[in-house]
């Protein structure tokens, strides 16, 4: 039986759920894998990862956070747009960020156990602050969550082959340490070739385009498509069509 867990976002986890051998329907994000979370511009790919992310906190499964376009004031006031109240996760220590947006123009924020700063320049740096934050947030419980979001920014600033290493040892690492990854990309800002790689890195691949979700590969499922909407509350999928 494939353990999932679940997304928190309506309609996904009944549209990727399955009968195992006992009769039970379970659906949601497979346990202890990396998916890459692909598509255009505005197509819903960071919502995806906040919902994702908070869920697991409502669940008591502590979250990893790797920004690399907001910082971490910006990333509270935007899941907080869409009702993600963070404030009382990071008073329990169950949210810890890696902030890699704002150490070019300087973050007000001090490091501290639960937030490091680094920047999309510097890789090692990154997978040194992400490594550690794994090791802490592991010792919480016996699952976590983990996100990236997004790989897009580092490539860009980065060569993408260097990138490619470090993100096999990240999820590697992750997957060690008993978290389930979500990796967050814009489809079309590297070669053809590297992309490729990259997809083949990760368990699962899943596409927002904007108007529909597609599974493009997920463990225990074959490959499905279903439309969706992002609304104020979040990305909402049409289970009726």
């Amino acid at each position: 039986m494939i353990v999932r867990i679940a997304s928190g976002i309506p309609g996904f986890d009944e549209f990727t759920s399955s009968d195992d051998d006992l009769g039970l329907d379970l659906g949601g994000i497979p346990e202890n894998t990396a998916t890459l979370v692909y598509g255009p511009p505005g197509g819903g790919k960071s919502i995806f990862s906040y919902v994702f992310a908070y869920h697991g906190l409502t669940q008591d499964e502590p979250c990893l956070y790797l920004t690399t376009d907001l910082g971490m004031q910006e990333l509270y006031q935007k899941m907080g747009s869409i009702g993600l109240k963070l404030e009382e996760y990071s008073d329990n220590e169950m949210f810890y960020v890696v902030d890699a947006a704002l150490s070019d123009s300087g973050s007000e924020i001090e490091d501290s156990d639960l937030y490091q700063s680094t920047s999309v320049k510097n890789p090692t740096d990154i997978l040194v602050k992400v490594s550690r934050g794994a090791r802490l947030i592991s010792q919480k419980g016996p699952r976590f969550r983990s996100v990236i979001d997004s790989l897009t920014s580092i490539l860009e600033s980065n060569n993408p082959q260097l990138i490619v290493r470090v993100l096999k040892t990240y999820i590697l690492r992750a997957k060690e340490a008993g978290g389930t990854a979500i990796i967050t990309y814009t489809e079309g800002s590297v070669n053809s070739s590297t992309e490729i790689l990259i997809k083949s890195m990760v368990d699962n691949i899943i596409k927002l385009d904007g108007e529909k979700i597609t599974i493009e590969a997920m463990k225990g499922m074959g490959r499905k498509d279903i439309p969706y909407q992002i609304t104020e509350e979040g990305i909402v999928l049409d289970n009726n069509k």
